[in-house]
């Protein structure tokens, strides 16, 4: 009696161990033959937004300090991985192993000092290191492209793109000296910023907003803080004082008046204090 497809792709994936059988469950879910219709029909672009809600699924374990959760998150992060390397199997582009191999490849390269006979006397030296055998990675994947611009992705959120920016000028020297030089740039940005409002031209108020948010990401880049984080724990602060000023009202927020919202907002700020300190 012929084995059913069903039975062997089950085979194939009981027969497997650790990282091959994640493999193995991959591609029979990739099966025209048994397997399952979503994951077939499935390319690069249309799993793409299930990629980027992964990384911040796994951000946010790690904010929460979750780590169970976070093994769940990488799992699910990792299967992305496994999905991409499929199809690019399916098409004879590479496989799994070649992105493997590529990353250590890479990994070594760029860490001279640990799998080579270089050495470096401080932090400094091995930053300018590890940025020139990236540029000169650059250039040989494309020797039209000679930027140190050109391989940030223009996919990436913009809060994060101009902190990539500015981080990768900064390694060729095109920086402020010291972050008091930003913050004249930031209330500089603010007059120009309220010189355009006050002049009605929303093209160049919108400009300007830009011109500040990118000074600001700059702020925090010489402080060593991530602007994307900073943002983002701003947000979630937000979303759970307002949450406790909707929990204490009485009535709908639109009937409050602004002094009223306002003495809401104050005590649902000292309830999370107090909920902090008491942890």
């Amino acid at each position: 009696m012929s084995e059913s497809n069903s039975e062997r792709l089950i085979g194939l994936v009981n027969s497997a161990g650790g990282m091959d059988k994640l493999l193995a469950v991959m591609q029979a879910l990739r099966d025209p033959n048994g397997g399952c219709p979503w994951d077939i029909e499935q390319t690069y672009q249309t799993i793409l937004p299930f990629t980027i809600e992964e990384v911040y699924e796994v951000a946010e374990s790690i904010e929460r300090e979750d780590f169970d959760a976070l093994k769940d998150e990488l799992g699910d992060l990792l299967f992305q991985v496994v999905f991409y390397a499929q199809i690019a199997r399916e098409e004879g582009r590479f496989d799994f192993y070649q992105v493997v191999e590529s990353i250590c490849d890479k990994l070594v390269r760029r860490h001279p000092h640990v799998f080579a006979e270089s050495e470096f006397k401080n932090e400094e030296e091995l930053k300018s290191a590890w940025e020139a055998q990236k540029h000169r990675e650059r250039i040989a994947k494309d020797e039209n492209k000679s930027s140190v611009l050109d391989d940030i992705p223009k996919a990436l959120p913009e809060l994060k793109r101009a902190q990539k920016i500015q981080k990768r000028v900064a390694k060729v020297g095109f920086d402020w000296e010291c972050p008091e030089q930003v913050w004249e740039k930031v209330e500089e940005e603010i007059d120009e910023t309220k010189s355009a409002f006050n002049s009605g031209d929303k093209k160049h108020l919108e400009e300007e907003i830009g011109d500040l948010l990118f000074a600001v990401v700059n702020l925090s880049r010489h402080y060593n803080v991530d602007a994307d984080i900073a943002l983002r724990k701003a947000n979630q602060k937000f979303d759970q004082r307002f949450r406790i000023v909707e929990e204490n009202a009485d009535k709908p927020l639109a009937e409050y008046s602004l002094d009223e919202l306002e003495e809401l907002w104050q005590k649902a700020k000292i309830s999370l204090d107090k909920n902090k300190n008491s942890v």
